[in-house]
């Protein structure tokens, strides 16, 4: 059996070499870095800056349980994410 971990209270499997490598490298964890990256530059540039491969992003964010959303706007429209359990950036 595979060793696993609460994040944000749900539980998870151990992360794989690369993920921990990729943590160490950014110094930051996945968690909060990932959405971060995915939602400043998209999937597919995420993935080059990590050095892996979309599929292997897409695996990545499934383990985590981070969640993408694509929303489209009309010109003018705005939209704002509120990240909860996550410090304000104001503070």
């Amino acid at each position: 059996m595979r060793l696993q971990y609460l994040v944000g209270g749900v539980m998870m499997r151990r992360k794989t070499k690369k993920m921990i490598a990729v943590e160490e490298k950014f110094q930051q964890p996945l968690e909060k870095m990932l959405p971060q990256m995915v939602t400043e530059y998209g999937l597919t540039a995420t993935a080059d800056e990590l050095g892996v491969s979309k599929a292997t992003l897409g695996y990545w964010l499934l383990k985590l349980g981070i969640n993408v959303h694509r929303v489209a706007l009309a010109p003018g429209e705005t939209i704002e994410v509120k990240r909860v359990g996550y410090p304000s950036s104001n503070n």
